[in-house]
């Protein structure tokens, strides 16, 4: 169905092994009764993709479309907005201005004086910008981003348009994440991000809480005999993390979790062979954009190390190969290039008789995948999965 193509799997050694726990469900339960309460919330679909089960050799491959959420174009919206609301509350109670803010509060206006001076701040390569800063104009406070050198024009503009100033740093994202570290340390702002690091987890806990509804969802919308494989990005992290442990909440231990990143920027499967989190260095040019970061987040390596099966590590063509194999089948599916190296890692394993061996994929196994955003770059969509001429 794609191209046979190079990638790298690995079976994690530590999977099963007793870990902490890092997301309470207790805070699960906050953030899907508060996001669920937002004008314009809405389940995304879970499509079923016979097509592709076919050629994977699978009894069914469903696909989750976060394409329509909160038309942001991505599963994003769901952790940085509801964080920004978090940290808002939890300040203006400090401050003293209010000790229980509500979200339909800041959305009124309620308080603007004071979330007026509060400015949130993040680095981005695109989705989680835009979701932070959508947040921020929702609640009714200022917003600076920053973004690396190769963040594309189409995805600045679009974190623009709701509000945030935009600064470009030299580097990658990693370094722009310190970037936006040191300037909110010295301007007093205060950053939302989806990485976390020592001595800061706990907006990104929230952060992740908020994606493991995408996951509650799906589990939802799931009819049958539940799910034997969960293909999943990589990036930091976070969503990984958060998918992994929603999956187990529902279903137990038995779906097998396969982490899959861009091979030019496999940190995770990099720290799985080194059996402690590592970075990797380079430039961490892949087109998966918003997958090309060097360094876990120290909250999402914690259950990744015991929760995923296996991590593996794809390469951009096979990203293309999958946004076009979407793009044109009928009806087709918009999948933005950090929305397919989970369909990339089943397609290329599920070829290989070693690699489906190693993965337990056989005729009755039952796929769940992540399409965790659209065309967030309408311009780069059009032109990678144009044909050829």
């Amino acid at each position: 169905m794609i191209p046979e193509r190079t990638y790298r799997l690995l079976l994690n050694r530590r999977h099963g092994t007793p870990g902490v726990v890092v997301l309470p469900d207790g805070g699960f339960r906050r953030a899907r009764a508060e996001i669920a309460s937002w004008d314009g919330y809405a389940a995304t679909p879970l499509l079923a993709l016979e097509d592709v089960a076919k050629a994977a050799r699978v009894a069914s491959v469903q696909w989750k479309d976060e394409g329509p959420r909160f038309g942001l174009g991505s599963f994003k919206a769901l952790g940085g907005a509801y964080a920004v609301l978090r940290l808002l509350v939890t300040e203006l109670a400090r401050r003293g201005v209010t000790n229980a803010a509500t979200s339909a509060e800041l959305a009124a206006g309620a308080h603007r004086e004071a979330t007026q001076g509060i400015t949130v701040t993040c680095a981005t390569d695109g989705n989680h910008g835009r979701s932070v800063a959508w947040g921020a104009q929702r609640f009714g406070c200022r917003c600076v981003i920053f973004v690396h050198e190769t963040v594309s024009q189409g995805r600045r503009d679009a974190i623009a348009r709701y509000g945030a100033d935009i600064r470009v740093v030299p580097g990658t994202y990693d370094d722009a994440v310190r970037a936006a570290a040191h300037t909110a340390e010295r301007e007093a702002w205060f950053v939302v991000s989806d990485t976390s690091y020592e001595g800061y987890t706990e907006v990104p806990r929230d952060v992740m809480q908020g994606y493991r509804v995408m996951a509650d969802e799906a589990a939802d919308q799931w009819t049958g005999d539940a799910p034997t494989h969960v293909f999943i990005q990589g990036g930091v992290g976070g969503l990984a993390a958060a998918v992994t442990i929603q999956v187990r909440a529902r279903y137990g231990a038995g779906p097998r979790v396969i982490v899959a990143e861009p091979e030019k920027a496999a940190c995770l499967l990099a720290s799985a062979e080194a059996g402690e989190a590592v970075s990797v260095p380079g430039d961490l040019d892949t087109l998966m954009a918003g997958l090309a970061c060097g360094e876990p987040s120290l909250l999402a390596w914690q259950e990744l190390e015991r929760g995923a099966f296996a991590f593996m590590a794809v390469p951009d063509e096979s990203a293309v190969d999958c946004m076009r194999l979407l793009a044109r089948r009928s009806p087709g599916v918009v999948a933005g290039e950090s929305a397919v190296a989970g369909l990339a890692a089943l397609l290329l394993a599920a070829a290989d008789p070693m690699s489906r061996a190693i993965l337990g994929l056989d005729a009755q196994s039952r796929v769940l995948l992540f399409g965790t955003e659209g065309a967030t770059d309408p311009e780069l969509y059009e032109s990678l999965t144009r044909l050829d001429d």
